[in-house]
Order: structure tokens, then sequence, then C-alpha cells
């Protein structure tokens, strides 16, 4: 059996996911940005098992920097040896910023 990976968030992650909450309540629907966390803390899992299964950001190109789809939302985690660190999680049609490749 493969060696599972660990799997963190950055605090840049953490304040996203802050964020959708905050959006999500600002909006009169808190369980809506409730359940879309934990959905997005579920696919996030997968990365234990299987720590290349997002694709590499198209933006960047960079083999160690990819991301997960799960509508609307992009989530963009760095790779490396066994550690995975999710870095952000941004709405789908947000294009990404260069100073994300410096921050992973």
């Amino acid at each position: 059996m493969a060696q599972r990976c660990e799997v963190d968030l950055a605090e840049s992650a953490e304040d996203d996911l802050r964020d959708i909450l905050a959006w999500y309540s600002s909006q009169q629907v808190p369980e809506v940005g409730a359940r879309m966390v934990v959905a997005i803390i579920e696919h996030v899992e997968q990365l234990m098992a299987f720590p290349d299964s997002g694709r590499v950001v198209p933006e960047f190109e960079t083999p160690w920097l990819r991301e997960l789809q799960l509508p609307p939302y992009r989530i963009v985690y760095r790779h490396e040896d066994a550690v995975v660190t999710v870095v952000r999680v941004w709405r789908s049609e947000r294009l990404m910023d260069a100073t994300l490749i410096e921050d992973a």
C-alpha cells in the first residue's frame, strides 16, 4: 500500500475558508457556506492517498503546484515529498495571481 501524505492548510487557505463562510452568511444562507466548507475539506482528504490527483495549475505549469476543482471553487495545493499543503481556495472564475507561486 502506498504511503499516505500529511495534508495541511496554509493560513491563506484557512482565511479563504473563513471568507467563504462569511460571504454565504452575508447572503443570509450560512448553512450553504457551512456545507460548502465541509465539501471542500472532504474533497481535500483525497489528497492523503492521491496527492497528485489534481491537475497542474494551468497559469503556472509548475508540477508541484496543483489544483482540485470543486465548482465553483479551485483548491490550490503544493505537493512536496509526503506533505500536501493547501495554499488557496478560490472561485473558479478567478485567475491565479502571480504572487501565489511565490507564497506557495
